[in-house]
């Protein structure tokens, strides 16, 4: 199935409920929310919804988090995650998104949906002027710099780590806007470690953008790949 009938599995013209947090939310109270929420999604008490925020500086290690990926466990608070993939860091100017989507009617195709979190992104960074890439084994959106280096390497920008429940996505997406790289030295990002891969910024690759900008830009190319959003009252 080519990429265009996959993103078309995930689309729905119900309105998903769009949120936006000030000032750093505390990761624990993020996940005890989401929790919540995807049970209300699952008994249709509640719609679905893209909360986006800022976390204080943090670490998270996924399902698949190796204990060696974690080289200064006393730089940043850690933390264990449910969501799918390995140790990622969080912080002022990264973006996250976290995604309850009710994927019982969306195509209940795990595959499609996180090829549509990584369409999602591209389309984002896009509308930045940048060509943002899927790799093979390799999750997430990446930008190639080899030009510009003299040799290979490529740069994370985004990252998905997604958990699904009966069918009820959460956990999402971390565009980084324009965090401090430096914090991503404690960890093995997302197990990264071959020569010539690292991560990378809007403000890394030069682009002025302030998290309006970003949360501008995700919203309609949400709604280009997902469908209709909505705002309702805090």
């Amino acid at each position: 199935m080519n990429e265009a009938n996959l993103q078309s599995r995930v689309r729905s013209e119900l309105p998903v409920e769009w949120r936006r947090s000030k000032g750093f939310t505390p990761y624990p109270d993020a996940v005890a929310f989401m929790e919540n929420r995807v049970a209300q999604i699952r008994a249709g008490t509640a719609p679905e919804l893209v909360w986006l925020l800022e976390h204080e500086p943090i670490y998270t290690g996924g399902t698949s988090a190796k204990p060696e990926d974690l080289l200064s466990a006393e730089k940043f608070p850690v933390f264990k995650s449910s969501r799918g993939g390995q140790y990622t860091y969080h912080g002022p100017g990264q973006q996250v998104a976290y995604v309850m989507l009710d994927l019982e009617r969306r195509g209940k195709d795990i595959r499609a949906f996180v090829n549509a979190l990584e369409e999602w992104v591209i389309q984002t960074l896009a509308e930045f002027g940048l060509n943002g890439e899927r790799r093979e084994g390799r999750v997430g959106v990446w930008i190639d710099r080899s030009s510009n280096s003299g040799g290979f390497r490529e740069d994370k920008i985004a990252a998905i780590g997604v958990r699904v429940r009966k069918w009820v996505s959460f956990h999402g997406i971390s565009l980084n806007v324009m965090p401090d790289l430096s914090h991503f030295s404690g960890i093995t990002a997302c197990g990264i470690n071959e020569t010539g891969l690292g991560i990378t910024s809007l403000k890394d690759l030069g682009i002025t953008a302030t998290m309006q900008d970003a949360d501008t830009a995700l919203r309609s190319t949400f709604e280009i790949v997902f469908g209709p959003t909505c705002e309702m009252d805090p």
